[in-house]
Order: C-alpha cells, then sequence, then structure tokens
C-alpha cells in the first residue's frame, strides 16, 4: 500500500501531465445538456465528491470516454442491481478504476514538554479506495445513470437564471464599471484615510461580455474570491497564485452545477500556469489545498440557493474495504 506521501506525489504528477498535455484542465467540463452530466456525484448518496477527487474522477473519465457524472464503488453498484464490466483487453489490471482518496481526521493525546499538560493534536490520515463510473457497468437499473454519448451543444440557449439566482442570493455587493473585473478584499477601518473599507465585487457592464457566459463565469470567479474571509482562507499566508487557483477550479464546479457554458480556456491563466505547475512540483500539498478550498467554497456559494450536500467522509470510509475488486 502507497505511503501518504507517494498517494500525493502520484495524484499530483498526473495533474500535472494534464495541464502539460495542453487539454482542458481537469476541473473544466465541455457543457452539455444530459441530465446525467455534471460535477461527478456518488450514485448511492447523490452528493457530489470533495477535494481532489473530481479531478481524478474527470481525468479518469476523459482516459475513457466516460460521460455520466455517477460514481461508485463496486459493491455500491451491486446494491443497485448492477455490474461492473470487466476488465477490457488492453488496461492494465487495477486501472479499470478510478482510484480516489480520502481524509480521515485523527486525533492523538501528547503532552506538551514545556508545561507538561496534554494537548490534543489533529491530522489527516490520507486513504486510498476505487470507483467505478455508471458508463462503466452493466443491467437495466444502470441504464437511468449513463450518459450515452456526449451531446455536442452548438446553437442551444443557455439557461443562465440558476446562476442570476446564486448572484442575487449571496447578496454579495456587485458594483459595475470599468474594463476589469476583481473583488476587493475588507480593510479595516481606519487603515487608510480615506479609504473604502472594501469588501467588494467590481465587474464591467454584462452588456459588454461576449459571449454573454463568459459574464458569468467571471461572476462566479470573483464570488469565489468574496467567499474567501467567509470560509477562513487566508489569501496573505496562501500567497495569490493558489487563491487564484482555488478560485479557477471553484468556479468551474459552479459552473457545471448551474449551467453556465465554460468558454475560457486555460490560456486567460497562462500568467499563473506556470507558477501553479511550479509549485505542484515543489509541494505535493498544493494542489490538495487548492481542490479542498475550491470545494468549500462551492458549497458555500451554492447552500444560498440549496442545502449543500457533500460526500462525506464517513460515506466514504464505509466503502474502503472492497475498492480492489475489478479494478
Amino acid at each position: 500500500m502507497a505511503s501518504q506521501a507517494e498517494l500525493r506525489q502520484q495524484i499530483t504528477g498526473q495533474i500535472i501531465e494534464a495541464l502539460e498535455s495542453g487539454g482542458l484542465p481537469p476541473w473544466r467540463r465541455p457543457w452539455t445538456v444530459s441530465k446525467n452530466s455534471g460535477r461527478p456525484a456518488n450514485v448511492s448518496s447523490k452528493r457530489p465528491y470533495q477535494g481532489v477527487n473530481p479531478l481524478l474522477l474527470e481525468l479518469h473519465a476523459r482516459k475513457h470516454g466516460f460521460n455520466s457524472r455517477w460514481w461508485g464503488t463496486y459493491r455500491q453498484w451491486q446494491a443497485l442491481g448492477a455490474q461492473v464490466m470487466k476488465r477490457p483487453e488492453g488496461i492494465e489490471p487495477g486501472a479499470w478504476g478510478c482510484h480516489c482518496v480520502f481524509f480521515k481526521p485523527i486525533k492523538k493525546t501528547t503532552t506538551d514538554p514545556q508545561t507538561g499538560l496534554e494537548v490534543e493534536e489533529r491530522f489527516p490520515l490520507l486513504r486510498g479506495y476505487c470507483l467505478f463510473n455508471a458508463d462503466q457497468c452493466s443491467g437495466q437499473r444502470v441504464e437511468q445513470y449513463q450518459a450515452g454519448e456526449p451531446v455536442v451543444v452548438t446553437d442551444a440557449v443557455p439557461d443562465y437564471a440558476p446562476a442570476e439566482e446564486l448572484i442575487a442570493a449571496s447578496k454579495a455587493d456587485i458594483r459595475y464599471g470599468g474594463d476589469r473585473a476583481f473583488y476587493v478584499r475588507p480593510v479595516p477601518e481606519g487603515s487608510y484615510p480615506n479609504h473604502s473599507t472594501g469588501d467588494y465585487i467590481q465587474l464591467p457592464p454584462k452588456e459588454r461580455y461576449s459571449p454573454v457566459g463568459a459574464y458569468y463565469e467571471t461572476a462566479l470567479h470573483e464570488l469565489s474570491h468574496w467567499s474567501e474571509v467567509r470560509t477562513g482562507w487566508d489569501h496573505q499566508q496562501r500567497g495569490y497564485a493558489l487563491g487564484e487557483l482555488a478560485a479557477e477550479i471553484s468556479a468551474c464546479y459552479l459552473a457545471t452545477e448551474l449551467g453556465v457554458p465554460q468558454g475560457e480556456g486555460i490560456e486567460n491563466h497562462a500568467a499563473y500556469l506556470k507558477s501553479w505547475l511550479e509549485n505542484m512540483r515543489n509541494d505535493p500539498k498544493y494542489i490538495f489545498t487548492a481542490s479542498t478550498q475550491a470545494s468549500k467554497v462551492t458549497d458555500y456559494l451554492l447552500a444560498f440557493v440549496h442545502p449543500a450536500e457533500v460526500e462525506s467522509e464517513e460515506e466514504t470510509e464505509s466503502v474502503v474495504g472492497i475498492a480492489g475488486q475489478a479494478a
């Protein structure tokens, strides 16, 4: 079994390879009208996966041509009356299922050498398990979870009402004007004479965006930054580039959930790409930190329009033991 450090290094390597390939980053999905496409979710709980797992699932889906958003363990599919199909020839043993991870918080009591008092330490235990997509399962009951061939969207008109609802429900202070989009963080009152206290989003007028979907992408990105202070993110400690990566990922998750076409490519973030890759190579925890924050922000913002439902550690932990079957 791989160590926690090895797991992080393996996963980081996959993300780096995907970014260097020049294709869509693993947090971006082409727009589709299929009800079974979207943010990866567990077939039993119907809850979206968290942290780095959506990236791993997206990479695995692209590699094998899966289009469904629904994933489950071998036993979960069995419980639904479905069967994971036999590993095709040409796919190496262990590579048919997608190997994901979960963090189990561990508590440990130690004695402070200076005070002699007992202190409780918490640290995450990283473990792996295996998931299979609905598109690699057979059985009559599994058909309702399959997406079939990808729907090529050309002249379909997106419904931006869900995105408008979220933006309005957040009650974020959004100001329109100029030609730049940015978020002004809160400034302690009195820190600077005649200076605004901040905590507002600045966006160019909607009519200046073409296509209009770019407006919602931008608004969701800035809302992700607006959520940082509300989810305990310290942008000064974490660094600017890491904050941009977390906001980029969360904006894409939100766009997928709300049905907003993701028209921008990674080229719009080229200024950060080199920094992201360098930091990932130097720190295997970098992508974990960004993706965890992105999931937290996504759930925070979606809770304004519907209750947040995520795949919990407890549910994930309960299915770890049967990961290896049919892999």
